[in-house]
């Protein structure tokens, strides 16, 4: 009779749903108490949308600056097959 090679991962046994302790999520710790807002989080998301937003602005209004630098600077020289 042939040999059966050993499994090499064994196979995990779990328990029935039923039998298994009630586990938390470790994502949430706390049932949300909307009464109380936790006002340093509102805070803080607000103010980092507020300076991204800023830095979004500054920027942009960075580059249209320099298309229209780049744009005046291409208009002036004397090359014909540039146009």
């Amino acid at each position: 009779a042939a040999k059966m090679a050993p499994r090499r991962f064994p196979r995990r046994v779990t328990a029935p749903s039923r039998m298994r302790p009630f586990t938390r999520s470790a994502f949430v710790a706390k049932k949300a108490n909307n009464a109380q807002p936790n006002w340093l989080g509102v805070g803080l998301a607000f103010g980092t949308s507020a300076v991204l937003w800023a830095f979004l602005v500054k920027q942009h209004n960075e580059d249209v600056m320099e298309y229209e630098r780049r744009k005046q600077a291409r208009g002036h020289h004397k090359c014909t097959e540039c146009s």
